[in-house]
C-alpha cells in the first residue's frame, strides 16, 4: 500500500481536528516505510518544540516499527534497548505520541504528535493513522 497524497492530507486533517477537539496546538508529522516525510503541519500557538519532537517520534516509531508509547519500559537503564534515544544521527523519542501505521501485517509509515501531554499527542497520531490506514 502506497500513501498517497489524498491519504497523507486526510490524516493530517484527521490529527488536526483530534488536536482541535481535545484543545491541544499541535505539530504532526507522516513519514512512509522509508522514513521520508509525507506530511507535516503545525498548529498555529504549538510550541516550536513540538516540530522536532513531532518529528522524533515519527522517526522512532517507523524505526523501530513500534508505537514510541511501547519503547519506554525497554529504554530503562539495564533493558534491552537502554541509551536508544542517543543511538542515532537523528534524535530517537521514546516516549508516547509516535504511531505505527500498518495495514495488515504490512508497515506503512508512522505519525509524530507533539504539542500536549502524552496522552493528547498519542490520541492526535492515533487519530491521523486511522485516516492513513
Amino acid at each position: 500500500m502506497s500513501l498517497t497524497n489524498a491519504k497523507i492530507q486526510a490524516a493530517l486533517e484527521a490529527g488536526l481536528a483530534k488536536a482541535a477537539e481535545i484543545g491541544c496546538a499541535s505539530s504532526i508529522t507522516i513519514l512512509d516505510s522509508g522514513r521520508n516525510l509525507r506530511g507535516f503541519i503545525r498548529m498555529e500557538g504549538a510550541l516550536l518544540a513540538s516540530i522536532e519532537i513531532s518529528q522524533g517520534k515519527a522517526f522512532t516509531a517507523a524505526s523501530m516499527q513500534m508505537n514510541t508509547a511501547d519503547l519506554t519500559e525497554y529504554v530503562q537503564p539495564g533493558a534491552p534497548f537502554y541509551g536508544l534515544e542517543v543511538s542515532h544521527r537523528h534524535p530517537m523519542v521514546i516516549f508516547g505520541g509516535g504511531v505505527v501505521a500498518k495495514t495488515g501485517d504490512e508497515f506503512v509509515g508512522a505519525v509524530g504528535a507533539a504539542g500536549g501531554s502524552i496522552d493528547d499527542d498519542v490520541a492526535v497520531a492515533s487519530a491521523a493513522v486511522a485516516a492513513l490506514v
